[in-house]
């Protein structure tokens, strides 16, 4: 895991030097090295999802009836690396304003997705009371 992980980050450092001595004489140059390296990575990391998804199979075991919590996570994860991921490639670009539109929809993405949770605990202080 660790040899793989110093691959990836001296892959990304390898192509930032490249986009920047592309960027002075072609800037569109550095943006697709840079969304294809962004890619490359991605792809990295949807394979150390797999092993992490099996890691939460283990972790499903002990939950029981709580299963449905560990998908939200799992969906509330999905959506910030995926707008994140966005994002950065929007203000690589120039485009920050597009950017920050895309953050904005995964914190609204995010807090829809987590509602289950909320009534779940509201349901609980009402049984308190």
């Amino acid at each position: 895991m660790m040899a793989e992980l110093i691959k990836v980050s001296f892959l990304g450092i390898a192509g930032v030097l490249l986009a920047v001595q592309f960027k002075s004489q072609k800037p569109e140059y550095g943006v697709y090295i840079g969304l294809g390296i962004g890619i490359l990575i991605f792809a990295f990391c949807m394979r150390q999802v797999e092993a992490v998804l099996l890691q939460f199979g283990r972790i499903r075991e002990y939950l029981g009836e709580a299963e449905s919590y560990l998908s939200i996570l799992l969906r509330v994860i999905g959506i910030t690396y995926v707008c994140e991921f966005s994002s950065g490639i929007c203000k690589d670009a120039g485009y920050q304003s597009i950017a920050g539109q895309i953050e904005i929809l995964g914190k609204l993405a995010v807090m829809f997705v987590g509602l289950p949770i909320l009534f779940t605990v509201m349901e609980q202080i009402r049984g308190f009371l």
